[in-house]
C-alpha cells in the first residue's frame, strides 16, 4: 500500500503543479482549478485508505456536511462578494491546518521528535494567526467591521511582546512537549496577534492581507505534513505558500509599497485633513448622450474597470455595451486590468469572466499601457486611483511610484463615477479636471444600461 500510496501522492503533486500553471492566465484558469482539484481528490482517498482508518462515520459525516455548505455557498455568493470568501476560506485552511497538527499531538501525548514538535509548533503559530487574521479581513471586506485601519498607542511594542512571547513558550514546549500549557498558550498569542495585524491595514491594502494570507495558509499546511509526514501536504503546502509570497510581492510592486510598509508602516491609514482637500475647480457634467457619440465615433475603446463596477453590479451590462459597439463597426474593444483594481487579485478577471467577457479581451497593464496614447476613447467604470497622473508627478502623493493605467494619454476619456469622493488614497484625481475627461455621474449599472440603450436605438 506504501508503493501505491507514493505514487498517487507523486501523482497529485504533479497534478497541483499544473493547476497553479494554468491558473496563471484567465484563459486556462478554469483548466488549472480543475487539475488541482482532481489531485486533491486523489490526495484526500490514498491518505483515507493508507491510514487503515476503523470506523469512517464522522469523516462521512464531515465530507457530507463540508460539501453541503460549500455548495450552498458557491451556489449563492454573489461575485462580488469572492474577496471575502477568499479571504474566510485563507482563515479555514490555516485553521484546519492548526488544529490536525494539535490532534497529533494529543494522539501521540506529545511523544514526537524533536523536529516534529518544532513543526507543530509552527504550524499552531501560523495556523491559528491566519485563521484570526482572515476573520478580520472577512470582517472589514463584509462591512461587519469598519475598513478603516485600526490603530492605538503602544501598538508596535504590544506586537514585539507578543512575538517574543511566542518564541518563548515554543522554546518551553520543545524542550518539555508533555506539557502542554506552553501550546495553549501559543494559540492564545498567535489568535490575539493575527487580529492585531490585519486590524491597522486599510480597505485600500487588502490585496496585498490576502495574497499574504493565503501564504500563510500554505505555511501552516507545510508545517503540518511535517508532524504528520505526510509528502503530498508539504509540497501542496509549499505551493500555496511560495506562490502567496510571489503574488504578494506583485501586488507590493503594483501599489508601489514594501511589504514590511503593509505590515508595519499603518498601511491604508491617511492623514484625515489630506481627505477632505477636495479641489475647488469645478467639472462639466456630460451625460449618457454625450458619451454614445464619442463612444460611437470612435475605432480604438480601452475598458478600465475598477471597484466600483463591482459595487454597482454592472459587469454584464458593461459586457453589453462593449458587445454593442461591437456589432455597429469595425471597432477594437480591450479591457485594461490593474493588479490591485478591486479587493483582491485578479477581483476585475473574475468579475468579467462572470459576465462571459472573451479572455483575449483582457490585457495586463504591463501589455496594454504604451497603447493608450494611440487609442481614441478610454472608457473608466468604478476605477479611481489606479488611473491618477499624480502618481507620476506628485512626491507628496501617497500614491507616488505607484504603477498606473495611462488613461490620460487617450485622446478622449469618458469616466463612470458616483461622485468626485476620492479613492483609497484620499486625494483628488487631476484626470476629473482634465479638458479631455467626460464625467458622468450617477450608478455604473444605470449609466450603462442607459448607454446601451441609445446604441441600439
Amino acid at each position: 500500500m506504501s508503493t501505491i500510496t507514493t505514487i498517487t501522492y507523486l501523482i497529485s503533486s504533479i497534478l497541483f503543479i499544473i493547476g497553479l500553471k494554468n491558473l496563471s492566465s484567465p484563459k486556462t484558469a478554469r483548466r488549472g482549478n480543475q487539475f488541482a482539484m482532481i489531485g486533491m481528490l486523489l490526495a484526500i482517498v490514498v491518505t483515507l485508505f493508507d491510514r487503515e482508518i476503523l470506523h469512517f462515520t464522522f469523516i462521512v459525516i464531515g465530507l457530507i456536511i463540508g460539501s453541503a455548505i460549500g455548495a450552498i455557498v458557491a451556489k449563492k455568493i454573489q461575485m462580488t462578494a469572492m474577496p471575502q470568501i477568499v479571504a474566510l476560506f485563507n482563515g479555514l485552511g490555516g485553521g484546519a491546518s492548526a488544529f490536525v497538527a494539535l490532534a497529533e499531538y494529543y494522539r501521540s501525548d506529545g511523544v514526537l521528535e524533536t523536529s516534529m514538535i518544532v513543526s507543530l509548533v509552527i504550524s499552531l503559530f501560523i495556523g491559528v494567526l491566519t485563521f484570526a487574521g482572515s476573520l478580520v479581513a472577512y470582517g472589514k471586506l463584509q462591512g461587519l467591521i469598519k475598513s478603516a485601519p485600526f490603530v492605538f498607542r503602544m501598538q508596535r511594542p504590544l506586537n514585539s511582546l507578543l512575538s517574543l512571547s511566542f518564541l518563548v513558550f515554543g522554546f518551553l514546549v520543545v524542550i518539555n512537549p508533555v506539557n502542554n500549557t506552553g501550546l495553549l498558550a501559543i494559540l492564545a498569542v498567535a489568535f490575539v496577534l493575527g487580529i492585531l495585524f490585519v486590524m491597522p491595514i486599510g480597505g485600500a491594502d487588502m490585496p496585498v492581507v490576502i495574497s499574504l494570507l493565503n501564504s500563510c495558509s500554505g505555511l501552516a499546511a507545510a508545517a503540518t505534513g511535517f508532524v504528520l509526514s505526510n509528502n503530498v501536504l508539504i509540497i501542496s503546502g509549499a505551493l500555496v505558500g511560495a506562490s502567496g509570497v510571489i503574488l504578494t510581492r506583485i501586488m507590493c510592486r503594483a501599489m508601489n509599497r514594501s511589504l514590511s510598509h503593509v505590515i508595519f508602516g499603518n498601511a491604508g491609514v491617511v492623514d484625515t485633513e489630506d481627505i477632505f482637500k477636495t479641489e475647488t475647480r469645478k467639472v462639466v457634467r456630460y451625460v449618457e448622450e454625450d458619451a454614445v457619440m464619442v463612444l460611437d465615433s470612435a475605432q480604438s475603446i480601452i475598458i478600465i474597470p475598477g471597484y466600483g463596477l463591482a459595487v454597482a453590479q454592472a459587469q454584464y451590462v458593461l459586457h453589453e455595451l462593449a458587445k454593442t459597439l461591437i456589432d455597429r463597426g469595425d471597432k477594437e474593444i480591450r479591457y485594461a486590468i490593474h493588479p490591485v483594481a478591486g479587493r483582491m487579485p485578479g477581483h476585475m478577471n473574475v468579475l468579467l469572466a462572470d459576465a462571459n467577457v472573451p479572455y483575449d479581451l483582457l490585457f495586463d497593464l504591463g501589455d496594454i499601457n504604451d497603447d493608450f496614447q494611440n487609442t481614441d476613447v478610454v472608457l473608466v467604470v468604478g476605477a479611481n486611483d489606479v488611473i491618477n497622473p499624480a502618481a507620476r508627478f506628485d512626491k507628496k502623493s501617497p500614491l507616488y511610484g505607484m504603477p498606473i493605467l495611462n488613461a490620460d494619454k487617450a485622446k478622449n476619456v469618458i469616466i463612470c463615477k458616483r461622485s468626485l469622493s476620492p479613492g483609497f488614497s484620499g486625494i483628488d484625481n487631476e484626470l476629473f479636471y482634465n479638458s479631455k475627461t467626460m464625467m458622468i455621474f450617477g450608478d455604473a449599472k444605470e449609466s450603462l444600461g442607459k448607454m446601451v440603450k441609445l446604441l441600439k436605438s
